[in-house]
Protein backbone atom coordinates (compact mmCIF):
# COMPACT_ATOMS: atom_id res chain seq x y z
CA UNK A 1 0.00 0.00 0.00
CA UNK A 2 1.83 3.01 -1.11
CA UNK A 3 0.01 6.63 -0.51
CA UNK A 4 -3.51 7.74 0.50
CA UNK A 5 -4.97 5.83 -2.36
CA UNK A 6 -3.75 2.45 -0.97
CA UNK A 7 -6.04 3.05 2.03
CA UNK A 8 -9.24 4.36 0.06
CA UNK A 9 -11.97 1.23 0.16
CA UNK A 10 -9.55 -1.10 2.07
CA UNK A 11 -11.11 -2.48 5.25
CA UNK A 12 -9.64 -2.12 8.51
CA UNK A 13 -9.47 -2.73 12.20
CA UNK A 14 -8.58 -0.48 14.96
CA UNK A 15 -8.71 -1.55 18.42
CA UNK A 16 -9.18 0.81 21.74
CA UNK A 17 -10.96 3.23 18.89
CA UNK A 18 -12.82 4.56 21.33
CA UNK A 19 -10.56 7.17 22.85
CA UNK A 20 -7.57 8.42 22.77
CA UNK A 21 -4.55 7.64 19.86
CA UNK A 22 -6.71 4.69 18.82
CA UNK A 23 -10.01 7.41 18.17
CA UNK A 24 -7.38 9.65 16.00
CA UNK A 25 -6.22 6.71 13.72
CA UNK A 26 -9.81 5.99 13.78
CA UNK A 27 -10.34 9.34 11.90
CA UNK A 28 -7.57 9.40 9.61
CA UNK A 29 -8.69 6.12 8.22
CA UNK A 30 -11.81 7.51 7.64
CA UNK A 31 -10.17 10.44 5.92
CA UNK A 32 -8.46 8.28 3.64
CA UNK A 33 -11.79 6.48 2.91
CA UNK A 34 -11.34 3.27 4.96
CA UNK A 35 -14.64 1.57 5.64
CA UNK A 36 -13.32 1.35 9.46
CA UNK A 37 -14.38 -0.97 12.13
CA UNK A 38 -13.44 0.28 15.79
CA UNK A 39 -12.95 -1.93 18.70
CA UNK A 40 -14.01 -1.17 22.52
CA UNK A 41 -15.31 -1.77 25.53
CA UNK A 42 -17.05 1.94 25.64
CA UNK A 43 -19.84 2.22 23.65
CA UNK A 44 -20.63 5.63 24.31
CA UNK A 45 -16.74 6.29 23.02
CA UNK A 46 -17.47 3.74 20.32
CA UNK A 47 -20.41 5.33 19.14
CA UNK A 48 -18.96 9.47 19.25
CA UNK A 49 -15.51 7.86 16.91
CA UNK A 50 -18.15 6.43 14.97
CA UNK A 51 -19.56 9.48 14.21
CA UNK A 52 -15.95 10.85 13.35
CA UNK A 53 -15.18 8.62 11.08
CA UNK A 54 -18.34 8.99 9.32
CA UNK A 55 -17.34 12.82 9.31
CA UNK A 56 -14.36 12.38 7.66
CA UNK A 57 -15.51 10.48 4.88
CA UNK A 58 -15.22 6.69 5.78
CA UNK A 59 -17.90 4.04 6.78
CA UNK A 60 -17.86 3.05 10.24
CA UNK A 61 -18.77 -0.16 12.34
CA UNK A 62 -18.50 0.65 16.71
CA UNK A 63 -18.15 -3.15 18.11
CA UNK A 64 -18.28 -3.03 21.81
CA UNK A 65 -15.64 -6.07 22.75
CA UNK A 66 -13.07 -6.83 25.39
CA UNK A 67 -9.66 -7.12 23.81
CA UNK A 68 -8.70 -9.61 26.19
CA UNK A 69 -11.27 -12.30 25.81
CA UNK A 70 -9.69 -14.53 22.27
CA UNK A 71 -13.55 -15.82 21.49
CA UNK A 72 -15.02 -12.40 21.45
CA UNK A 73 -11.99 -10.62 19.61
CA UNK A 74 -12.90 -13.92 16.88
CA UNK A 75 -16.57 -13.30 16.70
CA UNK A 76 -16.07 -9.41 16.41
CA UNK A 77 -13.21 -10.43 13.06
CA UNK A 78 -16.10 -12.65 12.06
CA UNK A 79 -18.64 -9.25 11.98
CA UNK A 80 -16.30 -7.19 10.46
CA UNK A 81 -15.87 -9.24 7.42
CA UNK A 82 -19.49 -10.32 7.36
CA UNK A 83 -20.15 -6.48 7.20
CA UNK A 84 -17.12 -4.79 5.60
CA UNK A 85 -15.40 -7.05 3.77
CA UNK A 86 -12.33 -9.05 3.84
CA UNK A 87 -9.83 -7.05 6.42
CA UNK A 88 -6.89 -5.47 4.86
CA UNK A 89 -5.32 -3.78 7.59
CA UNK A 90 -5.85 -4.51 11.70
CA UNK A 91 -4.00 -1.51 14.37
CA UNK A 92 -3.96 -2.41 17.84
CA UNK A 93 -3.88 0.32 20.39
CA UNK A 94 -5.97 -1.01 23.15
CA UNK A 95 -4.38 -1.03 26.30
CA UNK A 96 -4.99 -0.88 30.32
CA UNK A 97 -2.81 0.28 32.98
CA UNK A 98 -2.44 0.80 36.75
CA UNK A 99 0.28 3.71 38.04
CA UNK A 100 1.84 2.62 41.59
CA UNK A 101 5.37 0.59 42.74
CA UNK A 102 4.94 -2.90 41.91
CA UNK A 103 4.56 -3.69 45.69
CA UNK A 104 1.42 -1.83 45.74
CA UNK A 105 -0.56 -3.29 42.52
CA UNK A 106 -3.13 -6.34 43.80
CA UNK A 107 -2.11 -9.34 41.77
CA UNK A 108 -5.77 -9.40 39.93
CA UNK A 109 -4.56 -5.62 38.59
CA UNK A 110 -1.35 -6.90 37.58
CA UNK A 111 -3.12 -10.17 35.63
CA UNK A 112 -5.98 -7.72 34.17
CA UNK A 113 -3.36 -5.30 32.28
CA UNK A 114 -1.09 -8.02 31.41
CA UNK A 115 -4.34 -9.66 29.73
CA UNK A 116 -5.79 -6.58 28.24
CA UNK A 117 -2.38 -4.75 27.18
CA UNK A 118 -0.07 -7.71 26.19
CA UNK A 119 -2.80 -10.72 25.12
CA UNK A 120 -5.24 -8.21 23.64
CA UNK A 121 -2.24 -7.41 21.05
CA UNK A 122 -2.02 -11.10 21.14
CA UNK A 123 -5.79 -12.03 20.18
CA UNK A 124 -6.21 -9.62 18.21
CA UNK A 125 -3.07 -10.61 15.94
CA UNK A 126 -4.30 -13.88 15.99
CA UNK A 127 -7.88 -13.32 14.66
CA UNK A 128 -6.40 -11.08 11.65
CA UNK A 129 -3.96 -13.45 10.76
CA UNK A 130 -6.43 -16.34 10.26
CA UNK A 131 -8.04 -14.33 7.57
CA UNK A 132 -4.99 -12.80 5.69
CA UNK A 133 -2.95 -15.83 5.98
CA UNK A 134 -5.43 -17.98 3.71
CA UNK A 135 -5.82 -14.68 1.91
CA UNK A 136 -1.62 -14.49 1.40
CA UNK A 137 -1.95 -10.38 2.01
CA UNK A 138 -2.74 -7.81 4.50
CA UNK A 139 -0.74 -5.24 7.29
CA UNK A 140 -0.82 -5.52 11.31
CA UNK A 141 0.35 -2.52 13.04
CA UNK A 142 1.27 -3.11 16.35
CA UNK A 143 1.06 0.27 18.89
CA UNK A 144 4.35 0.11 20.71
CA UNK A 145 6.33 2.49 23.25
CA UNK A 146 9.59 3.22 24.03
CA UNK A 147 8.74 1.71 27.28
CA UNK A 148 8.75 -1.61 24.82
CA UNK A 149 12.43 -1.35 25.52
CA UNK A 150 12.80 0.67 28.93
CA UNK A 151 10.87 -0.21 31.35
CA UNK A 152 10.48 2.59 34.23
CA UNK A 153 8.91 2.90 37.73
CA UNK A 154 5.55 3.20 38.81
CA UNK A 155 4.42 1.40 34.88
CA UNK A 156 5.65 -2.13 36.06
CA UNK A 157 2.52 -3.82 34.53
CA UNK A 158 2.68 -1.50 31.57
CA UNK A 159 6.52 -1.95 30.50
CA UNK A 160 6.18 -5.24 31.20
CA UNK A 161 3.22 -6.28 28.68
CA UNK A 162 5.00 -3.27 26.02
CA UNK A 163 8.32 -5.92 26.62
CA UNK A 164 6.18 -8.81 25.78
CA UNK A 165 4.42 -7.38 22.66
CA UNK A 166 8.14 -6.17 20.97
CA UNK A 167 9.66 -9.80 21.79
CA UNK A 168 6.38 -11.57 20.27
CA UNK A 169 5.95 -9.18 17.13
CA UNK A 170 9.57 -10.30 16.38
CA UNK A 171 9.14 -13.99 16.84
CA UNK A 172 6.11 -13.94 14.10
CA UNK A 173 7.62 -11.51 12.03
CA UNK A 174 10.24 -14.61 11.68
CA UNK A 175 7.91 -17.30 11.17
CA UNK A 176 5.62 -14.95 8.49
CA UNK A 177 9.52 -14.34 6.72
CA UNK A 178 9.80 -18.19 6.88
CA UNK A 179 6.61 -19.41 5.37
CA UNK A 180 7.49 -16.44 2.77
CA UNK A 181 4.13 -15.00 3.56
CA UNK A 182 2.57 -11.31 2.04
CA UNK A 183 1.30 -10.54 5.39
CA UNK A 184 3.68 -7.43 7.37
CA UNK A 185 3.87 -6.75 10.54
CA UNK A 186 4.97 -3.38 11.55
CA UNK A 187 5.29 -1.83 14.80
CA UNK A 188 5.21 1.52 15.79
CA UNK A 189 7.23 3.33 19.25
CA UNK A 190 5.65 6.22 20.75
CA UNK A 191 6.67 8.54 23.10
CA UNK A 192 4.59 9.97 25.98
CA UNK A 193 0.86 11.45 24.34
CA UNK A 194 -1.75 13.13 25.96
CA UNK A 195 -4.50 10.71 26.03
CA UNK A 196 -7.95 10.70 28.67
CA UNK A 197 -5.89 7.63 30.13
CA UNK A 198 -4.25 9.66 32.52
CA UNK A 199 -7.64 10.74 33.71
CA UNK A 200 -9.05 7.75 33.65
CA UNK A 201 -6.33 5.10 34.91
CA UNK A 202 -6.59 3.24 38.11
CA UNK A 203 -3.51 4.70 40.56
CA UNK A 204 -1.85 4.48 43.48
CA UNK A 205 0.11 7.68 43.35
CA UNK A 206 -0.87 10.54 45.79
CA UNK A 207 -0.77 13.34 43.22
CA UNK A 208 -2.79 12.84 39.39
CA UNK A 209 -0.43 11.13 37.12
CA UNK A 210 1.04 12.46 34.41
CA UNK A 211 3.12 10.94 30.75
CA UNK A 212 6.78 11.17 31.39
CA UNK A 213 7.38 14.16 29.38
CA UNK A 214 7.74 15.48 26.61
CA UNK A 215 4.71 14.76 26.00
CA UNK A 216 2.88 14.73 22.16
CA UNK A 217 -0.67 14.98 20.82
CA UNK A 218 -2.43 12.15 19.78
CA UNK A 219 -2.51 13.35 16.30
CA UNK A 220 1.34 12.35 16.16
CA UNK A 221 1.09 9.05 17.16
CA UNK A 222 -1.90 8.52 14.66
CA UNK A 223 -0.53 9.82 11.43
CA UNK A 224 2.58 7.31 12.40
CA UNK A 225 0.51 4.44 12.50
CA UNK A 226 -1.58 5.35 9.61
CA UNK A 227 1.60 6.09 7.67
CA UNK A 228 2.61 2.10 8.81
CA UNK A 229 -0.09 0.70 7.73
CA UNK A 230 0.48 2.68 4.12
CA UNK A 231 4.06 1.55 4.05
CA UNK A 232 4.87 -1.50 6.19
CA UNK A 233 7.97 -2.75 5.19
CA UNK A 234 9.69 -1.28 7.89
CA UNK A 235 10.11 -3.55 11.10
CA UNK A 236 9.02 -0.66 12.97
CA UNK A 237 8.99 3.75 13.44
CA UNK A 238 9.89 5.27 15.99
CA UNK A 239 7.97 8.78 16.98
CA UNK A 240 9.14 11.72 18.81
CA UNK A 241 12.89 12.90 19.49
CA UNK A 242 12.64 11.43 23.38
CA UNK A 243 11.64 8.15 21.77
CA UNK A 244 15.14 8.04 19.97
CA UNK A 245 17.27 9.42 22.60
CA UNK A 246 15.49 6.89 25.23
CA UNK A 247 15.83 3.71 23.09
CA UNK A 248 19.74 4.84 22.15
CA UNK A 249 20.74 5.71 25.48
CA UNK A 250 19.28 2.41 26.93
CA UNK A 251 21.40 0.58 24.08
CA UNK A 252 24.79 2.61 25.67
CA UNK A 253 24.02 3.44 29.30
CA UNK A 254 21.49 1.32 30.77
CA UNK A 255 22.85 1.34 34.31
CA UNK A 256 22.88 5.53 34.19
CA UNK A 257 18.87 5.34 33.09
CA UNK A 258 17.83 3.17 35.97
CA UNK A 259 19.78 5.62 38.35
CA UNK A 260 18.75 8.90 37.00
CA UNK A 261 15.04 7.28 36.78
CA UNK A 262 15.10 6.35 40.03
CA UNK A 263 15.75 9.94 41.19
CA UNK A 264 13.67 11.53 38.74
CA UNK A 265 10.74 9.13 37.63
CA UNK A 266 8.82 9.55 40.37
CA UNK A 267 7.68 13.27 40.65
CA UNK A 268 8.19 13.59 36.34
CA UNK A 269 5.01 11.62 36.15
CA UNK A 270 2.65 13.27 38.92
CA UNK A 271 1.13 16.65 38.58
CA UNK A 272 0.61 18.60 41.73
CA UNK A 273 -3.29 17.96 41.42
CA UNK A 274 -5.23 15.37 43.51
CA UNK A 275 -6.01 12.58 41.22
CA UNK A 276 -8.51 11.47 39.86
CA UNK A 277 -11.06 9.61 41.70
CA UNK A 278 -14.24 7.15 41.38
CA UNK A 279 -13.75 6.27 37.40
CA UNK A 280 -10.99 3.68 36.84
CA UNK A 281 -11.89 1.84 33.51
CA UNK A 282 -9.69 -1.31 34.67
CA UNK A 283 -12.34 -2.89 34.95
CA UNK A 284 -15.00 -1.54 33.63
CA UNK A 285 -15.00 1.08 30.78
CA UNK A 286 -15.03 4.89 31.67
CA UNK A 287 -17.09 5.87 28.69
CA UNK A 288 -19.59 2.86 29.06
CA UNK A 289 -23.25 2.90 29.85
CA UNK A 290 -24.05 6.16 32.32
CA UNK A 291 -20.32 7.19 31.51
CA UNK A 292 -19.14 9.90 28.98
CA UNK A 293 -17.23 10.27 25.54
CA UNK A 294 -13.38 10.91 26.89
CA UNK A 295 -12.61 11.98 23.18
CA UNK A 296 -8.77 11.68 22.15
CA UNK A 297 -7.06 14.51 24.47
CA UNK A 298 -6.68 14.16 27.58
CA UNK A 299 -5.90 17.35 30.04
CA UNK A 300 -2.37 18.08 29.08
CA UNK A 301 -2.40 20.07 25.75
CA UNK A 302 -0.74 23.30 26.82
CA UNK A 303 2.46 21.47 27.11
CA UNK A 304 1.67 18.81 24.29
CA UNK A 305 3.47 18.88 20.96
CA UNK A 306 1.52 18.54 17.55
CA UNK A 307 4.70 17.22 15.55
CA UNK A 308 7.72 15.17 15.45
CA UNK A 309 10.91 15.83 13.63
CA UNK A 310 11.92 12.12 14.42
CA UNK A 311 8.87 10.54 13.05
CA UNK A 312 9.77 12.58 9.63
CA UNK A 313 13.02 11.06 9.80
CA UNK A 314 11.96 7.50 10.73
CA UNK A 315 10.06 7.79 7.63
CA UNK A 316 12.90 9.26 5.18
CA UNK A 317 15.77 7.41 6.49
CA UNK A 318 16.48 6.12 3.74
CA UNK A 319 16.86 9.26 1.99
CA UNK A 320 18.69 10.44 5.03
CA UNK A 321 21.02 7.70 4.76
CA UNK A 322 21.62 9.07 1.03
CA UNK A 323 22.35 11.84 1.96
CA UNK A 324 24.73 11.66 4.91
CA UNK A 325 26.60 9.34 2.22
CA UNK A 326 26.84 12.29 -0.19
CA UNK A 327 28.08 14.43 2.22
CA UNK A 328 30.45 11.97 3.53
CA UNK A 329 32.13 11.64 0.08
CA UNK A 330 31.97 14.94 -0.39
CA UNK A 331 33.88 15.98 2.79
CA UNK A 332 36.17 12.96 2.12
CA UNK A 333 37.20 14.91 -1.10
CA UNK A 334 37.63 18.10 0.09
CA UNK A 335 39.94 16.94 2.58
CA UNK A 336 41.54 14.72 -0.30
CA UNK A 337 41.92 18.26 -2.48
CA UNK A 338 42.77 20.35 0.65
CA UNK A 339 46.08 17.73 1.29
CA UNK A 340 47.26 18.30 -2.09
CA UNK A 341 46.22 14.36 -3.16
CA UNK A 342 43.73 14.04 -6.44
CA UNK A 343 40.24 13.39 -5.73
Amino acid sequence: MAGHAGLRDRVAVVTGASGGVGRVTARLLGERGAAVALLARGEVGLEAAAKDVRDAGGRALPVAVDASHYPAMRDAAERVEAELGPIDVWINTAFSSVFGPFTELDPEEFERVTRVTYLGFVWGTRVALERMRRRDRGVIVQTGSALAYRGVPLQSAYCGAKHAIQGFTESLRCELRHEKSNVRITMVQLPAVNTPQFDWVLSRLPKHPQPLPPIYQPEVAARALVYAAEHPRRREYWVGGSTALTLLANKVAPGLLDRYLARTGYRAQQTSSLPPTGVGNLWQPADGPGGRDYGAHGAFDPSAHGRSVQLWASQHHGALAGAALAGGAVLGLLRRRRNGRPG
